[in-house]
């Protein structure tokens, strides 16, 4: 790689806004999470009984489930639409919309009746609300992560991507905070107040990130007049490998946090092995470890490269998957704690840490938007429908069906980081310390 293939990183010392807009990227990351992984909670614990009532509480648990494997499938599709206008118009005005839609969507959940009340209008309408979250939370990721990339030091990459990713952990202990304080309200208001909170949080987003400056990578794309007419067209044309490659490398994040928590959320209360509030106690402190763990990955892929990281995370990953729940089996809490935080802020958050830097790195900067969220969201198909498939395997296979599947997830993981190329191997750090020595720092991006 070129120092002139380099520059499509963005300055050389980053801007001054670096920090900023990580940081504003990273609240807006906070807030869709809180809303969509709020979500996934609430239907692990409550929307079987509110939403779909049955005679057996594993039919209720697989409709809850799949609606939220809904709001996952709509995600690529809102990865295609931001990705297109983060390439055609810009990072920013991606990232102030899709906040918007999301903030709207997850306060009228809080606002739906439930089956008891207007029978089956009331799973119907939570499906609409939840596809519209999927397609804000879709577009949401591209705009943050390359509008935090675009803006960062050569050098530090990972490490200001990490602030962005981090802010997914942040979300997801503000919303199993909030949910642990209205679990003592009992009733509905104990999934409602939650969703209708989330307000607080959208206004105090935009107003940060309408403050946030727009990426100089896509300002220089634009001055130079190469900007493209379809850029998700033309992604697939010139990039279709490294699409498939990312979906690989996603999977294993995304698709074994759907088994590792999500589900395990679940299993953990119908097994009895935890009550509502200890698995809410359990998923805070994992939570708040992961904050720090996220940013900590992200540095370290700076020292080492992004694959490395990958790599044995993932065959780490594939090594846990029957210990996780022998784990958790013994209804220690204190087991299924350390189980949670392993599940965690090692074989979730150091692959998100990874990701942030390395996945804007496979593609140009013309199609970057494009080529990353469409990596980023078509994995979360896969995801999204994870917990209802680990529920069946739960039925027919028993606890090593889910613990297989969370291996099978690391496996493909391990497999895409063995094929895909290193973007910031001992050639690339060695140019951009050169060019740090030599370029004036005419700003100060730290």
């Amino acid at each position: 790689m070129s120092n002139e293939a380099l520059t499509m990183r963005g300055p050389v010392h980053g801007t001054k806004d670096a920090r900023r807009v990580a940081i504003g990227s990273g609240v807006g990351a906070v807030i869709e999470t809180y809303d969509f992984i709020g979500f996934g909670t609430a239907a692990a614990l409550y929307f079987g009984t509110a939403f779909f009532p049955t005679g057996d509480p594993v039919t209720g648990t697989l409709a809850a489930f799949a609606t939220l494997g809904v709001g996952f499938a709509a995600r690529p599709i809102g990865g295609i639409i931001g990705g297109h206008l983060g390439d055609k118009v810009g990072r920013k005005p991606v990232l102030v919309a899709s906040l918007i839609l999301m903030g709207l969507a997850t306060f009228l959940i809080g606002l739906l009746p439930t089956y008891s009340q207007v029978g089956l209008l009331a799973p119907g309408l939570l499906v609409f609300v939840r596809i519209v979250q999927g397609l804000a939370f879709g577009a949401e990721w591209g705009g943050a992560i390359l509008m935090s990339y675009e803006h960062a030091p050569w050098k530090s990459k990972g490490k200001f991507t990490g602030i962005v990713q981090a802010g997914f952990p942040v979300g997801l202990l503000l919303a199993n905070l909030v949910f642990l304080g209205s679990v003592q309200l009992g009733g509905e208001l104990a999934w409602r107040i939650p969703f209708l909170a989330s307000i607080v949080l959208v206004v105090v987003g935009l107003i940060i990130r309408s403050k946030v400056p727009e990426s100089p990578v896509f300002d220089e794309v634009k001055d130079h007049g190469d900007i493209v007419k379809s850029p998700v067209v033309e992604v697939i044309k010139t990039d279709w490998r490294n699409i498939i490659k990312g979906i690989g490398l996603r999977i294993a994040e995304t698709a074994g946090y759907a088994v590792s928590i999500t589900y395990m959320i679940s299993y953990l209360n119908s097994q009895h092995l935890a009550d509502k509030t200890q698995t809410l106690v359990a998923l805070c402190i994992a939570s708040a470890i992961g904050i720090f763990a996220t940013q900590a990955w992200g540095r370290l892929t700076d020292k080492i490269g992004r694959r490395p990281v990958y790599v044995w995370s993932c065959a780490f990953a594939v090594l846990f998957a029957v210990p996780m729940f022998l784990l958790v089996n013994t209804g220690l809490f204190i087991f299924i704690i350390a189980t949670l935080v392993i599940s965690y802020a090692v074989c979730q958050n150091s692959l998100a840490g990874a990701q942030g830097a390395w996945f804007p790195e496979l593609f140009q900067a013309k199609t970057r938007a494009s080529g990353a969220s469409l990596a980023y969201q078509i994995s979360a198909m896969v995801s999204g429908f994870t917990p209802f498939i680990t529920t069946l395997l739960f039925v027919s296979l028993g606890w090593m069906g889910p613990a297989l599947l969370f291996g099978a997830y690391a496996a493909i993981g391990l497999w895409a980081a063995l094929v895909t190329r290193e973007t910031w191997g001992k050639r690339e750090r060695r140019l951009a310390e050169e060019a740090t020595k030599s370029t004036p720092q005419s700003v100060n991006a730290r």
